[in-house]
């Protein structure tokens, strides 16, 4: 599974979710288009298994992020 976010300035707490899916290309393609026009913005790219880590945390893999 793939999760899009964008996120304001490289802040963290801005970390909003556009999006999940199953194809890594119709999430880097909702990635551009969410970014598109707007400089402010950066896309981050999660896969998840579904794996949890000793603490309960969903292990993820960042497959992509714009500058």
């Amino acid at each position: 599974m793939f999760s899009v976010y964008t996120e304001k300035n490289h802040s963290s707490l801005t970390k909003t979710l556009v999006g999940e899916f199953t194809d890594y290309d119709e999430a880097m393609d909702c990635a551009e288009d969410a970014i598109k026009d707007k400089p402010e913005l950066r896309y981050i790219v999660e896969e998840t298994d579904g794996h949890f880590n000793s603490y309960g945390e969903l292990i993820v893999d960042v497959v992509a992020e714009s500058d």
